[in-house]
């Protein structure tokens, strides 16, 4: 059993960078830090917060922390478009996103004409948003605006402060400020689109070639402190940790943690890496930036389950 801040003695932390965008989907991160999980297994962890995907994957190809944490399709914009040799290394939720528009709007086809904000419109949700309006007949730049905003935080934000922004994808907690603030949810994605490999762990290859056993030891407190975080007996102090890191009230908090346990649209059990979902992830990424012959490769290029699967083995039961 994990204790409260318990430290490995006579051994020096290892330094290690992770990069996240703001969310529920960072509860493990909070969990192990507030618990002291990670420095259980001998790191220190400095946990860094970005404002928009680009910036996160140009600041991983510089090497300016070690893992980052955000949609897996950053990971294939990275290998696909940038050159960049990264590894996908396990996985975190399905997104937990919610097409969001404003009250006026009842049904897609009323965003014909109107603006929809993303991060960078050519990866991740912004895609994902885009397949959506597609199914529904609604082409990107035909029949709709596509403006680059920033992350979940930045564009919850926007579209609150400016009516002609018509849509955006959203997730918790920002997703439940957004409705009780009187937008509209137009339905979780993955009942849309089905199965959909959202949050995930990636690492520059070469990085992990080098540091394995450092990068083994953090998926192994990661997945610790999700169990930890997902089980019953915990919720109060688990909300209480996210009410902290998240700046939320207590009935906020509440609310987010109740979606990040549930089990068609919270957290993956064990951040494990759903490779079907995956599969779905670059078929989506195919057909709306033209690849040659509608198709990316094999999920095997991008991922590398090895380092999860030996972290796994070594996981504590909780």
């Amino acid at each position: 059993m994990l204790g409260r801040g318990r430290i490995v003695q006579g051994s020096r932390l290892t330094p290690l960078r992770v990069r996240v965008f703001p969310g529920v989907q960072n509860l493990p991160i909070f969990v192990g830090q507030a618990r002291g999980v990670f420095a259980e297994r001998g790191l220190a962890l400095e946990l860094q917060l970005t404002a928009n995907s680009r910036a996160l994957r140009q600041g991983l190809a510089a090497g300016e922390f070690e893992v980052a944490h955000a949609a897996v399709d950053n990971a294939v914009a990275m290998v696909e478009t940038a050159g960049v040799d990264v590894a996908v290394v396990m996985g975190g939720s399905n997104g937990l996103n919610e097409l969001f528009v404003q009250p006026g709007i009842h049904d897609v086809g009323d965003l014909r004409g109107k603006t929809a904000i993303v991060d960078a419109p050519d990866t991740a949700y912004a895609l994902q948003l885009q397949k959506i309006l597609l199914m529904r007949g609604l082409v990107a730049g035909r029949d709709y605006a596509v403006k680059p905003v920033g992350g979940t935080l930045q564009r919850m934000t926007a579209m609150l402060e400016n009516r002609e922004y018509a849509a955006s994808m959203l997730n918790p907690p920002f997703s439940i400020i957004a409705e009780r603030a009187g937008l509209r949810s137009l339905g979780l994605a993955v009942s849309t689109l089905g199965a959909y490999q959202a949050t995930a762990g990636f690492v520059l290859r070469s990085w992990a070639r080098v540091h394995g056993p450092t990068l083994e030891r953090y998926i192994r407190a990661s997945v610790e402190s999700l169990r930890w975080a997902l089980a019953p007996a915990n919720r109060g102090e688990a909300v209480a940790i996210l009410a902290d890191r998240l700046e939320l009230g207590p009935e906020l908090a509440e609310a987010t943690y109740v979606r990040a346990v549930d089990p068609v649209g919270g957290l993956t059990v064990d951040a494990r890496f759903d490779l079907q979902a995956f599969r779905n992830v670059l078929a989506i990424r195919a057909e709306l930036e033209g690849y040659r012959e509608g198709r990316l490769p094999e999920p095997d290029r991008y991922y590398d389950g090895a380092y999860f699967e030996r972290a796994l083995a070594a996981a504590a039961v909780i």
